[in-house]
């Protein structure tokens, strides 16, 4: 497929929606972190995308709550403010034979590292490719018209719901995976087109 420089607002309307529609892992207990380890381990590209309880008072901020990793068919989403860190989550993190694409990745890295020190191997960042491709890079939702041609929710309320909360709703839990699971579809694409 051949990507689009530009694309406008109204244009992206027009584009099928699209979310991801694999297998789910939330993982919140260490349980659940034992059993999903050896499928995540399994990939060489994951998708990759955190999330912070938004914070609407200045001054006051929130640690990374969770950290997304997807492949083309399942998403893991570890509930960080569950379970930390974990050594099996970092060395992950820090494994260069594992790529983990996502987007303007400085912040996302450098939240991770508030919580658990480690240090990040195989990381690539689709704003670069964007940028070998002479894509303005716009944030995921263009990017993910312009290369993919769909259309990913980026709705406000999804984005500064609270993460931390008891437990996610469905559609949080679809919004998460999908943001992850949109950086490894981009990457392949990106990749196909040629870097």
């Amino acid at each position: 497929m051949k990507h689009r420089a530009a694309i406008t607002d109204e244009e992206i309307k027009q584009l099928p929606r699209k979310e991801f529609d694999g297998e789910i892992f939330l993982i919140d207990s260490f349980n659940k972190l034992q059993q999903a380890m050896p499928l995540l381990e399994e990939a060489d590209i994951l998708g990759f995308d955190t999330e912070t309880r938004p914070s609407f008072k200045k001054g006051k901020n929130y640690e990374v709550s969770l950290l997304q990793l997807a492949t083309g068919q399942r998403a893991f989403l570890f509930r960080l403010n569950h379970i930390g860190l974990p050594k099996a989550l970092r060395n992950v993190l820090e494994n260069s034979g594992i790529q983990k694409i996502g987007l303007a990745l400085r912040d996302d890295v450098s939240g991770l590292q508030r919580l658990a020190h480690f240090k990040p191997a195989g990381f690539v960042d689709l704003q670069d490719l964007a940028n070998h491709h002479e894509v303005p890079h716009n944030g995921l939702k263009k990017l993910a018209a312009k290369f993919l041609g769909i259309r990913i929710s980026k709705a406000r309320s999804k984005r500064l719901s609270n993460w931390e909360a008891e437990s996610l709703g469905p559609k949080q839990v679809r919004y998460a995976a999908t943001d992850a699971w949109v950086c490894y579809e981009l990457y392949q694409v990106m990749k196909d087109l040629g870097q």
